[in-house]
């Protein structure tokens, strides 16, 4: 029942994208030569003409990216991303081609409201349909159903995980193993030769294998049973807790290889763009700050003796030490390089409560972002002191400085700042560098410039020290 209904969403879905692709453009002649002022250099019937190839062109860009796929495992960001890259490459194309033409007469008001309108319209539909289908798949109907092979660790870790996201409309009918399972509340159909049978009488529509190392052997008569009965099959790794999200697959000679840690920035293009984006930005924002640096060393010189900047030694990209700049919160004491500061701490100045709780202590970092020691975002450095402990402490600690830290990261617009659990914050992290986009960086800049800057400092275990870390 599934495939029927996917087959009439994707049919649904093509329809409403032509449907709202070509209204878009004459709504947008309308508003820009009745709603505003302008002379007609072409009447209506010249643009509906030009629309129809839009559509062709704009269906089959929304096709090549995919989004007429089931987007079940997709999560809605990166399915809007990709509607508005393929509405920007459409008109791209369309400007390209009227320019090589010398054809100037359609009107460019016309053609730039149109994409606001075509792009945002798109977008809107998708989320509003994600919405629906999560309404409908939490109340028990738009499933796809499941047969879960093994009783593992793997197995729970699959079943916890589509339990989490009940609007991703996942249902497991229940789990093949070569023992019963007391973690798995799922009925337990037998062995793994009842697999052949299970699956001709179940009739799932995929088809979870999450064997353990000790079963692996099974997997060729896994898969020439689902592909004998005609049943998609995906794979859960015995080892799929050491992957990213998105493994990354080369290919030598034939021979396949996974990537298990794929980093964005790795790629030249991407780290390019970041570092010119914090080097500009790190430049307009020290001119433009610079009333409140004199305002803020006045304060700290004023609120206690001492140095006005606090020069510590943290970690950075590659592992490579560096000096990191702040305005001096706290009296000056012989633990800055040991120990943590706290929501409540004693060392701390009046006016240095005041710099910590709007993060104004930070603006000195932005010499560091200029200098390419730091990123405008990125995770937190910490001190060698600390990195020596959590390296051996927290897995993959150490991936953090495969990209410069930042003054602000996934994990501080999330909570995990100041006085808050180490492991936390090494996983919001991990997501970042392994999901790193121009527009995530973005993102995080706006949460952070309205209301990021406010340090609430969360904590959720006040009784471990090795919890703790660097601010």
């Amino acid at each position: 029942m599934i495939r029927e209904n996917q087959t009439l969403l994707n049919r649904l879905n093509v329809f409403s994208d032509a449907l709202i692709t070509y209204i878009t453009l004459p709504i947008a002649y309308w508003l820009r030569f009745h709603l505003m002022s302008g002379v007609k250099n072409i009447q209506l019937f010249s643009y509906l003409r030009l629309d129809i190839w839009i559509t062709l062109l704009q269906i089959f860009t929304l096709a090549a990216f995919g989004l007429y796929q089931s987007t079940r495992k997709t999560r809605i960001r990166q399915e809007v991303s990709r509607v508005l890259t393929a509405c920007l490459l459409d008109m791209l194309l369309l400007l390209g081609w009227l320019y090589l033409r010398h054809d100037v007469n359609y009107s460019r008001w016309v053609l730039a409201i149109y994409y606001m309108l075509s792009a945002g319209t798109l977008a809107a539909k998708r989320v509003t349909v994600r919405i629906l289908l999560g309404m409908l798949r939490s109340n028990g109907r738009n499933l796809k159903h499941v047969l879960l092979i093994g009783g593992g660790p793997s197995a729970l870790r699959y079943f916890k995980a589509v339990c989490e996201e009940r609007q991703l409309g996942y249902h497991v009918n229940g789990y093949i193993a070569k023992h019963p399972s007391p973690d798995l509340p799922l009925p337990y159909f037998g062995g793994y030769e009842t697999l052949e049978r299970e699956l001709d009488r179940i009739q799932p529509d995929e088809v979870v294998s999450a064997i353990e190392m000790e079963d692996y052997e099974l997997t060729p008569h896994i898969i020439e049973q689902c592909e004998k009965a005609g049943i998609k099959l995906a794979i859960v790794p015995f080892y799929a807790e050491y992957m990213p999200a998105r493994p990354q697959f080369d290919d030598i000679n034939g021979v396949p290889m996974l990537n298990i840690r794929r980093i964005p920035l790795d790629n030249f293009a991407n780290a390019f763009v970041k570092r010119f984006l914090d080097f500009a930005a790190a430049l307009v924002l020290i001119v433009l700050l610079s009333p409140l640096f004199l305002i803020c060393a006045i304060g700290v010189k004023l609120s206690s003796p001492g140095p006005v900047l606090f020069r510590q030694t943290r970690v950075g990209k590659d592992r490579k030490p560096f000096t990191m700049y702040k305005f001096r919160s706290l009296v000056v004491n012989s633990e800055e390089t040991t120990a943590w500061t706290r929501k409540s701490d004693d060392r701390r100045t009046g006016f240095g409560s005041f710099i910590r709780k709007y993060s104004l202590d930070e603006l000195p970092q932005l010499f560091c972002v200029l200098a390419g020691t730091m990123s405008l975002v990125g995770p937190r450095p910490e001190i060698p002191h600390f990195v020596d402990q959590f390296k051996d402490e927290i897995p993959l600690y150490m991936v953090r400085h495969q990209v410069r830290p930042g003054m602000t990261g996934w994990a501080q617009i999330n909570g995990f700042r100041g006085d808050t659990p180490i492991k936390e914050r090494v996983e919001h992290d991990l997501w970042y560098i392994e999901n790193w986009s121009l527009w995530l960086d973005i993102q995080i800049l706006l949460r952070t410039a309205m209301g990021g800057f406010v340090n609430e400092e969360r904590r959720t275990d006040k009784t471990e020290v090795k919890e703790k870390a660097a601010v």
